[in-house]
């Protein structure tokens, strides 16, 4: 018996980066046409059970209800009954009671942001990800049926998942030798000295960029580590670059639409060994995958590590190869 959780986030891709870049607006009804396609693609490979994260939007039972109404539903859907705080432990909560019941693939809708949520609670759970976001590089853009289809492939268990699973890096924050956060793509040092509406975007305020990988092809922190050195996901390493204090600048997409100058020194190579530490100077915060999330004031001290302990993250494309070459689709 097969059964999958989606998660997905009614908050993301329509932060502040709206008003200050060229990003895109992706709305909840979007996302509910997006969840009944995978629900549909799953359910015609075998998924008898799918639970769903209830949100402030409903778009677990939206979907329940059209589905029903369409005649369209032949699996069972579950939106999970738990307090919703409407807030990033609502996606923490939700996919931990997913990975307890034993499904076999999760289905994350949101971005950078959303999965580094789920990965604070589920470490043996696969995630197929999708991008609905702002400057993603963890989920990538992926259309509904194909994904509730790799989702099925996935949770079977049947093929050999080294051919199309792996897991990924993260960075460990830690203040005063306690695991304090963690970040999927990037961490940012900023002189922002408030929370406030999470997203950072003035360049002008970063003091440090860590990241676990980094492109030209991304948009975003990790953007800009990658205009000077390419790490992929699959590289054993990570790296960090002082922000600002030098006199070398290069040419990075900070955010859809925005290519600006920026400067940015050599960037240094933290292995799986390695700690970097950090002494604060002054008031600050510290953005995990593209948000502020820790506030720090001067006299504290962080210690930044890149370990591969990460969630285990589906190619859905390489999923669906591999079922394919093992009679998946014959019935």
């Amino acid at each position: 018996m097969t059964s999958i959780g989606i998660v997905a986030n009614p908050a993301s891709g329509k932060d502040i980066r709206r008003l200050v870049s060229h990003a895109t607006v992706i709305d909840n009804n979007e996302k509910i046409n997006i969840v009944e396609r995978i629900v549909l693609g799953a359910q015609s490979l075998g998924v008898y059970k799918v639970y769903i994260m209830p949100d402030s939007y409903n778009i677990g039972y939206r979907v329940l209800d059209k589905l029903k109404l369409c005649e369209e539903l032949k699996c069972e859907i579950e939106v999970i009954e738990m307090m919703r705080t409407d807030s990033m432990e609502d996606t923490v909560n939700a996919a931990e009671y997913m990975e307890k019941k034993g499904v076999g693939c999760i289905v994350t809708l949101g971005g950078d942001g959303t999965n580094r949520a789920v990965a604070k609670s589920v470490k043996n759970t696969p995630l197929i990800t999708i991008s609905t976001g702002t400057n993603n590089v963890y989920p990538v853009m992926l259309e509904g049926t194909v994904v509730g289809m790799a989702a099925a492939a996935v949770a079977t268990g049947k093929y050999d998942s080294s051919l199309f699973i792996a897991r990924d890096k993260v960075i460990e924050i830690y203040k005063d030798d306690e695991l304090k956060d963690i970040a999927l793509i990037d961490a940012v040092i900023s002189k922002d000295v408030f929370v406030g509406s999470k997203a950072i975007w003035d360049m002008d305020t970063i003091e440090k960029i860590f990241v676990t990988r980094s492109h030209p092809a991304s948009i975003g922190f990790s953007a800009v580590v990658g205009c000077k050195k390419i790490i992929y996901a699959h590289d054993d390493f990570g790296a960090y670059v002082d922000m600002n204090n030098c006199e070398s600048f290069i040419t990075a997409p900070i955010a859809a639409g925005i290519v600006e100058k920026i400067y940015v020194d050599e960037p240094v190579i933290l292995e799986f060994s390695d700690e970097y530490e950090y002494m604060t100077k002054n008031r600050g915060t510290i953005a995990l995958d593209g948000e502020r999330e820790i506030e720090f004031s001067a006299d504290q001290r962080f210690v930044f590590k890149i370990r591969r302990n990460g969630p285990l993250h589906v190619n859905a494309v390489k999923a669906l190869e591999t079922a394919q070459k093992n009679g998946f689709f014959i019935k």
